[in-house]
């Protein structure tokens, strides 16, 4: 489940600076989907983003660097108490006009990420790391660390309760 997050053999190593470049925008994207905060996102995405540069030497390895930074985000944007704080950072960078640009989630759906942030944990990174980041079941199983069939089941309870909360009427059964 996790070889794509174990180290390769034999390739060359990305800088970090093209990795972070690349993959920036999108690691905002799901720690805002994830926390509902412009700057409790940039501020939960830099946090992945420096312990990646910390152990770069070993996370610039893996197969896929940037499902590390992702589990990074997505455990990280558990902590309440982060969030807080990142509210107060917020304030801080607002005073200087800083502003990353985020996804697009739709002016529509405010109430839909709404209720994704309400369900339990996992099923809201499952959602989102499905949805927004359009990642495949068995990687965000390794970003996760679940089984594709934990993944699966998350997914399907998510979209349950989604269904449910926002009364839309769902095919599955």
């Amino acid at each position: 489940m996790l070889e794509r997050l174990r180290p390769q053999v034999e390739r060359p190593p990305e800088r970090f600076e093209d990795f972070y470049r690349r993959e920036y925008t999108p690691v905002v994207g799901l720690a805002y989907a994830l926390s509902g905060s412009r700057s409790g996102a940039e501020d939960l995405a830099q946090e992945a983003f420096l312990a990646a540069h910390r152990n770069w030497e070993r996370i610039a390895g893996y197969e896929q660097p940037g499902a590390w930074v992702r589990r990074v985000v997505a455990n990280l944007s558990v902590s309440a108490f982060r969030r807080r704080a990142a509210e107060a950072k917020a304030m801080a960078r607002a005073a200087f006009g800083e502003r990353t640009e985020l996804p697009d989630l739709g002016s529509g759906d405010p109430e839909f990420w709404g209720a994704v942030r309400a369900l339990p944990r996992r099923q809201a990174q499952v959602i989102a790391l499905f949805y927004l980041d359009d990642r495949p079941i068995a990687e965000i199983g390794d970003i996760l660390e679940m089984s594709p069939g934990t993944v699966k089941r998350h997914l399907h309870n998510g979209r349950q309760t989604l269904a449910h909360r926002l009364s839309i009427l769902g095919d599955e059964g």
